[in-house]
């Protein structure tokens, strides 16, 4: 006789009873790799110590861990930019108030010349006044000298004076 194989028959499922923990599949984890070959060095050109800097502080903010450090660095960086912005400021108003200074003593050296030049041009209008106080004349009529009959004087060997 044969007999039939057997079965088992339950109502109950399986996976309803004791969940089996599935492992999730890992993936390799991506990083970036820096080239040290020529094809690396003619993609990127070189950089110098601040823009490596600039690159590091970047990529450092950009980093989930320790928000407080951030805030901190922020912080220090907007308190120096306001005390440099304030020494600015103070220099340019320094500036402003030494131009205006400069301005007043050229406004003033100009007045002294032109009131140096009002006493000279008083004093050459004085002058002929002066002289007649001092008893001198004033020319009379016109002098001039006619060169025209003009004669070298002689030297005793009868030759005209030539040097």
């Amino acid at each position: 006789m044969t007999m039939p194989a057997r079965s088992v028959r339950s109502k109950a499922s399986p996976d309803k009873g004791h969940p089996r923990i599935q492992e999730m599949p890992t993936r390799p984890e991506l990083s970036l790799i820096k080239g040290t070959g020529k094809a690396g060095k003619a993609r990127q050109p070189e950089r110098g110590p601040v823009a490596e800097g600039v690159r590091r502080l970047i990529g450092w903010t950009r980093t989930r861990g320790n928000p407080l450090l951030r805030i901190m660095t922020s912080v220090v960086f907007l308190a120096a930019c306001m005390f440099g912005s304030l020494m600015l400021r103070t220099q340019m108003v320094q500036d402003s108030f030494e131009a205006t200074r400069i301005q007043h003593e050229i406004s003033n050296l100009n007045q002294d010349v032109q009131d140096d030049q009002n006493k000279l041009d008083q004093l050459q209008a004085s002058l002929p006044d002066k002289a007649q106080q001092l008893g001198m004349q004033p020319q009379q009529g016109l002098n001039s000298i006619d060169l025209q009959g003009y004669k070298p004087p002689q030297d005793a060997h009868g030759k005209a004076g030539h040097p």
